[in-house]
C-alpha cells in the first residue's frame, strides 16, 4: 500500500485516537507538522508517517464540526463585537485646533 501524501490543511485520525490537522509539511527536512484539537502542534518524520500508513495506523478523518478546540476565547466574551467592532471608538472626537500658530 501506497502512503497518501499529508496534505496541509487535511485532517487524519490515527486509529482508535485523536484526530489532528496536517499544518505543515517540509519535504527537504522530512518532517511534517500537525496540530490537535486541543492545539498542541507536533512534528512528525515523514518515515513515521509512511510506517503508520503501511500498519493501517492512520486514516483521513473528518474536521471537527467544533472549532472552538484550539481557542482560548470564552464565547461570551466577544458579545456585540462582531456587529460593529468599531462601536467604542465612534463617539471618540478630536480636538479642536484652534489656538495653534504654525508660523510663530
Amino acid at each position: 500500500m501506497t502512503a497518501p501524501h499529508p496534505n496541509i490543511g487535511e485532517w487524519y485520525r490515527h486509529a482508535g485516537g485523536d484526530s489532528f490537522e496536517v499544518v505543515a509539511f517540509d519535504e527537504d527536512d522530512g518532517t511534517i507538522e500537525i496540530q490537535y484539537f486541543d492545539g498542541t502542534v507536533q512534528e512528525m518524520e515523514i518515515e513515521d508517517w509512511d510506517a503508520y500508513c503501511e500498519e493501517r495506523a492512520l486514516e483521513a478523518a473528518e474536521p471537527p464540526e467544533d472549532w472552538s478546540g484550539s481557542v482560548d476565547v470564552d464565547p461570551d466574551e466577544d458579545v456585540g463585537s462582531r456587529s460593529d467592532p468599531y462601536s467604542d471608538e465612534r463617539d471618540l472626537r478630536a480636538s479642536s485646533l484652534d489656538g495653534i500658530d504654525i508660523f510663530e
